[in-house]
């Protein structure tokens, strides 16, 4: 709800403060008094494009303050979190501040926030009937939330949101197995050519080390095989050691009885030694075998380690993880003949999940039809006593494209009409001017009061163009949606300004600066003197003044 509004150097108004209150309130005044000036006001403080002319003259400096009431659950509240701003409880502060150069600063709750932000704070704040035209009900976006609001069908809204998120979330699911899958597909003859090549590899854990072992003792077979010739030569020379170790054997094998077994230890140690020395004369002939063998050894040991250490730096891993390698990519190939199954799969579910996107959206779409039914009679019947008897109002429901269906179903909802029965209807804001489309968004608001988002609305001259019973009913409908809303309304009147809670006088004047615009909140007595001044003109009479306390009596019965 709008609570206040302060207004420094802006066009005709010097200084002004006003407080408002809950309920319909009424503007009145002559007309070029500057009741379209306050509006212009708001309108700055919610985002409208500020401009040099705005500035009062001599002015180096305006500002445009607005004060708001918030409801605990007013949806405001969520955009204020969203960009970061201080919730200050009940109450919300904007402010804009312009200047001579056309240049402007906007504020919430005196956090510094863009033209764009207040643009879209203020759509939730106020709906102004009569300046705007792309805001509130005339701005087609709104219309469907306005009857699904009106038919009050959640249910059906709830299922719909739901069977869509679930449907976006498997088709995004499907989308990235699709993705992942097509990448790996179309490396398939890479993947199986590399897996040929290693399997015809065959790599081993820990032949690397095996193979430069072998190379570094296979680059040294010459000088090895050399030294072991020497060797054998040494062991087998005359005299040879195995002969020598036989033969001090043989001599002491003699004597052993004699000794009384105190040859034994050194027979046993001649033993020893001549099978020692057998071995290693074994062992030096095994060497010499090995390195004194094939003399393409040492290329198939260097040609088998350059090719696996070649592998290694193609898939960039270590030698030693060659293997284990291999053994990915053949986890790979096999995943893709899994994923095409899955694929298959994945597909049913989002043909299932769009299925049942499709059955709630129809349900809710029939909800809607039932609803802009009831609308349209709703509509049609406040029409004729505001002086629109031969106005045409309906509810559009048209089934959208399937890129442009989403969370809230697959209809669009436009509220068209027209004015002049025989003539095709059209957007609400193109079919009339004036008066006449201020009355016909009366009628809306009127039925649509209890769905309305917006808590405060102003309406800017509904009553243009009409008088008497008309008049009357317009005033009526105002009091009507005041009772759940708060209504404010510039009115030349008496018989809508007769039925406000609150009335305030917009006048204009001339002082030391020159032309100013004020506004003051009427008494009993002077709202009395006011109305009667809107009845009679120039010259306010005692008939007037009884005709006034008439329409008082009426309005606040």
């Amino acid at each position: 709800m709008l609570a206040g509004l302060s207004i420094r150097d802006f066009v005709l108004i010097d200084r002004l403060e006003l407080r408002f209150h809950e309920g319909l309130g009424v503007l009145t005044g002559e007309t070029g008094a500057g009741k379209s000036i306050l509006l212009g006001a708001l309108g700055l403080a919610l985002g409208e494009r500020a401009s040099p002319s705005l500035l009062r003259p001599a002015a180096k400096q305006g500002s445009v303050t607005a004060e708001f009431v918030l409801t605990d659950h007013d949806p405001v509240r969520a955009l204020l979190t969203e960009a970061g701003i201080p919730d200050e409880g009940e109450r919300l502060i904007v402010r804009r501040l312009f200047g001579a150069d056309g240049k402007s600063r906007a504020f919430v709750n005196d956090e510094p926030v863009s033209v764009s932000f207040l643009q879209k704070l203020g759509e939730g704040l106020i709906e102004i009937q009569g300046q705007f035209e792309n805001r509130g009900l005339r701005n087609p976006a709104t219309h469907r939330d306005a009857l699904d609001s009106f038919g009050e069908y959640a249910a059906e809204r709830e299922r719909t949101a739901a069977a869509w998120d679930a449907w976006q979330e498997t088709a995004t699911a499907l989308a990235a197995a699709r993705t992942a899958s097509q990448h790996t597909a179309a490396r398939e003859d890479e993947l199986r050519h590399d897996l040929a090549a290693l399997e015809t590899l065959d790599p081993r854990e820990g032949e690397e080390t095996q193979l430069a072992e072998t190379r570094e003792l296979l680059r040294h077979g010459e000088q090895l095989a050399a030294a072991l010739q020497e060797a054998t030569s040494a062991l087998a020379g005359e005299p040879g050691v195995s002969d020598a170790l036989g033969r001090a054997r043989k001599q002491m094998e003699r004597q052993a009885a004699q000794a009384q077994g105190r040859f034994d230890p050194v027979l046993e140690n001649l033993e020893a030694a001549a099978i020692a020395v057998a071995e290693a004369e074994s062992a030096i002939a095994r060497l010499g075998d090995a390195l004194g063998g094939d003399p393409g050894q040492l290329e198939e040991a260097e040609a088998r380690l350059f090719a696996l250490r070649a592998a290694a730096r193609k898939h960039g891993v270590a030698v030693d993880g060659l293997a284990e390698f291999r053994n990915g990519l053949q986890a790979t190939l096999q995943k893709l003949e899994v994923a095409a199954e899955e694929l298959r799969e994945g597909e049913a579910r989002v043909a299932a999940c769009k299925e049942a996107y499709l059955q709630a959206a129809r349900a809710l779409s029939a909800a809607r039809a039932k609803a802009a039914t009831r609308l349209d009679k709703a509509i049609l019947k406040e029409l004729a006593p505001i002086k629109l008897e031969r106005a045409v109002f309906r509810t559009a429901i048209t089934a959208l494209e399937e890129p442009r269906w989403s969370r809230d179903g697959i209809d669009r909802v436009a509220f068209e009409g027209t004015m002049n029965p025989g003539t095709p209807p059209g957007p609400l804001a193109k079919i009339a001017s004036g008066g006449e489309l201020s009355r016909l968004m009366l009628a809306l608001k009127v039925v649509l009061s209890r769905a309305n988002p917006v808590p405060t609305l102003i309406f800017d001259e509904v009553d243009s163009g009409i008088g008497g019973a008309v008049a009357t009913a317009v005033g009526e409908r105002l009091a009507r949606l005041g009772s759940d809303l708060q209504v404010l309304v510039v009115t030349h009147s008496p018989q809508v300004a007769a039925v406000g809670a609150h009335h305030w006088l917009v006048q204009k004047s001339d002082s030391k600066a020159g032309v100013v615009t004020d506004v003051t909140e009427l008494s009993k007595a002077t709202r009395r003197e006011e109305i009667a001044r809107m009845l009679a003109g120039a010259q306010v009479t005692d008939e007037a003044r009884a005709a006034a306390d008439q329409l008082l009596r009426t309005g606040a019965a």
